[in-house]
């Protein structure tokens, strides 16, 4: 098998908040799928969606694979902003191989100031131990928000990680702050 080389990855995907987000929720950065589809969470097999839906009892009518993925899009964006929720990545660039978080190197932080300046952002949440490892090592020293660990809503992280114990964790961060 032959090995994929890293590729330098620029964040073109804009952060999602308004004025009233009350939690910023981080992941490290955009997998291939998000890149391709244009937003956050992406791919198929990604529980984050339907792990936050269901900390507010609600469902998506658009799959991220619909055809149609800027209804999606709409759908997602607005059950952030009703939940005030906002949703970005730790990473501005970085050098990486695929979808593997294990490979980055060379990474560079998105700035976070205007969206902590111009909301009501109490937390931080890193979803997956390298978004956090990332968030602390070169962010946390800048920003005064409190910032913590979710697990990752990864397909590779079921096994440590089942839905219903993710969707708990989540659950009881999440809505300690909204």
């Amino acid at each position: 098998m032959e090995n994929k080389p890293a590729m330098l990855v620029t964040h073109t995907i804009p952060p999602v908040w308004d004025c009233e987000s009350r939690i910023l929720i981080l992941g490290t950065m955009p997998s291939p799928a998000s890149r391709k589809g244009g937003f956050f969470y992406m791919h198929a097999q990604n529980r984050f969606w339907p792990v936050i839906a269901k900390i507010f009892d609600e469902e998506f009518l658009h799959k991220n694979n619909d055809k149609d993925k800027n209804s999606a899009i709409i759908e997602r964006k607005d059950f952030l902003k009703r939940h005030h929720i906002a949703l970005w990545d730790v990473l501005a660039e970085c050098e990486i191989t695929g979808a593997s978080d294990s490979s980055i190197n060379n990474e560079h932080p998105n700035d976070f100031s205007k969206i902590l300046a111009s909301s009501k952002i109490v937390r931080i949440f890193c979803t997956g131990k390298t978004a956090f490892n990332h968030y602390k090592k070169h962010c946390s020293q800048k920003y005064s928000t409190p910032f913590s660990y979710l697990p990752s809503t990864s397909p590779a992280n079921q096994a440590a990680w089942p839905t219903e114990k993710l969707l708990k964790e989540y659950k009881k961060e999440i809505l300690r702050f909204i």
